[in-house]
């Protein structure tokens, strides 16, 4: 009864002893698989989150670049009406002053010119002084103007009328008085006139820069006027009239130069405009 073959009772016994290593195995199978799955789920996990944070540095990227784009923006506006400002508020300075100063200089000369009559020997020299006073500031209100970045609209328009009216003032006192021919103030004053108008004319093809002998024609005439100002007798009175001469000569000579040049300025313009035009065409 008792006889149970050892085969089977070791089978049972092996059964006993392989069926946990058995069911051990067979549950390591599954805990294998799932360790791989959560291994791919975690690094699809990483990946997303690095696609994400890449899309998030790069929305902050945009983000940054749109915010420095509008910031630069507002900085450059910023800047040019800053810049705005100072153009603005350079107006006043010191070579526009002098410029100023030298129109208020005009009527000042010729109250001084005609005063008591016109032939007061002191009246016209403190009218001589604001002569000479007008055209040293006309020296240096240029310069200081070129030497120090001083050049404005203002100055670019003021600074001319300001030379033609103290210089066309004298002229036509010295004329109205009998000092100085008639024919004299019309010849300087037509040719300064003339010569302003054609720069305005030719300035959309070029500046017609100022000569050595508009220069010196500058001076000649300012030292003949000068002389013609002042109550002169003698040596000095023959003296004033070859300087006038001279100054006459000078004005009509620079005068042709400057009508020579703007012709030269002219024609080069129109040959580049229409090069240009070929150009753009083609």
């Amino acid at each position: 009864m008792t006889g149970v073959p050892a085969s089977a009772a070791g089978g049972s016994s092996s059964a006993r002893r392989t069926g946990p290593r058995g069911t051990s195995g067979a549950a390591q199978e599954p805990a294998g698989r799932t360790n791989a799955g959560s291994a791919v789920e975690r690094g699809a996990a990483e990946r997303a989150a690095t696609e994400r944070g890449t899309t998030d540095q790069g929305t902050t990227g945009r983000g940054s670049a749109e915010r420095g784009s509008t910031e630069g923006g507002a900085a450059g506006r910023g800047g040019k009406i800053a810049a705005a400002a100072v153009n603005q508020a350079s107006v006043w300075n010191v070579a526009n002053l002098l410029t100023m100063l030298r129109l208020l200089l005009v009527p000042a000369f010729v109250a001084l010119m005609l005063g008591n009559g016109g032939y007061d020997p002191a009246w016209r020299s403190f009218a001589w002084a604001a002569f000479a006073i007008a055209m040293i500031t006309d020296l240096f209100d240029g310069h200081l103007a070129r030497t120090y970045n001083l050049v404005t609209d203002f100055g670019k328009i003021a600074d001319p009328i300001a030379d033609k009216a103290i210089m066309g003032a004298a002229l036509i006192c010295l004329s109205a008085l009998g000092d100085l021919p008639w024919w004299v103030t019309s010849v300087i004053l037509g040719r300064e006139l003339g010569i302003t108008v054609l720069r305005f004319v030719v300035i959309r093809y070029g500046v017609i820069p100022a000569s050595r002998g508009g220069k010196l024609k500058t001076l000649t005439q300012g030292i003949a006027v000068g002389m013609y100002v002042l109550a002169l007798t003698g040596p000095l009175a023959t003296l004033r009239f070859w300087v006038m001469a001279a100054a006459v000569v000078l004005t009509v000579a620079t005068g042709l130069d400057y009508v020579k040049q703007a012709i030269v300025l002219r024609r080069r313009g129109i040959a580049e405009r229409r090069a240009a035009l070929k150009e753009t065409e083609a």
